[in-house]
């Protein structure tokens, strides 16, 4: 058994991290394999996210999953809100009965600098600066700046666009941090404007634990 992280929400919405230790013998027997992806761990990532769905909740009809022009599973139904997200050997999933989700897991990695330019406005640094979680400070011209907070900005927008889930959105003119980052127990808070049509106010936790990072939201 190898479930990393589990968190129930509410009694509706719970979320879980899978680290992947299994060979595929071990999931196929619970979940097949829905797509050809030829790929040998793209194929264990793929049903260690959907084996994850039924753990969270033993009635999921994963067999029912279909996959929408953007690339987003979902059921027709909606009897699940569902999310799945992917990175190296672990896969994480938020499922809920009521609310839309979104989920996103990532390695902090110095290379988010490379791409901080494509998804952070203007606006936003001034609630980047002065908030590092760790002492490795080197981001995008900017020494106050934690390249593991920018993964977790990244992060918690990859959440947001997988919540949405219609495409055509920009991470950096549509979604925006709005606020200062707060530290609540052991997660971070992260308030955030939506401006893809109407602006919508949304929340997101994050969790780091060590280098990886997990972002979600349900709304």
């Amino acid at each position: 058994m190898s479930l990393f992280y589990q968190h129930t929400i509410n009694q509706t919405t719970k979320l879980g991290i899978w680290k992947i230790e299994e060979d595929e013998n071990f999931f196929l027997q619970k979940v097949p394999l829905q797509q050809t992806i030829t790929h040998p761990h793209k194929r264990l990532q793929h049903l260690a996210g959907r084996y994850l769905l039924q753990y969270l909740f033993s009635d999921f009809p994963y067999t029912e999953i279909l996959i929408a022009d953007t690339r987003k599973p979902y059921l027709q139904n909606e009897q699940y809100h569902f999310s799945i997200s992917h990175c190296s050997n672990y896969a994480a999933a938020i499922v809920s009965s009521t609310r839309r989700v979104g989920i996103d897991i990532e390695i902090s990695s110095i290379k988010v600098e490379r791409i901080a330019h494509k998804f952070i406005h203007q606006s936003e640094l001034k609630y980047l600066e002065d908030y590092p979680i760790n002492n490795s400070k080197l981001v995008i011209q900017n020494p106050a700046i934690d390249y593991q907070l920018l993964t977790v900005l990244w992060s918690s927008k990859e959440a947001i666009f997988k919540w949405y889930s219609l495409g055509g959105v920009d991470f950096k003119e549509h979604m925006q941090l709005a606020g200062i980052i707060q530290k609540q127990n052991d997660s971070l808070q992260l308030p955030f404007i939506f401006k893809k049509e109407i602006p919508i106010q949304l929340n997101i936790t994050a969790k780091i634990f060590d280098a990886l990072v997990l972002s979600w939201l349900a709304d």
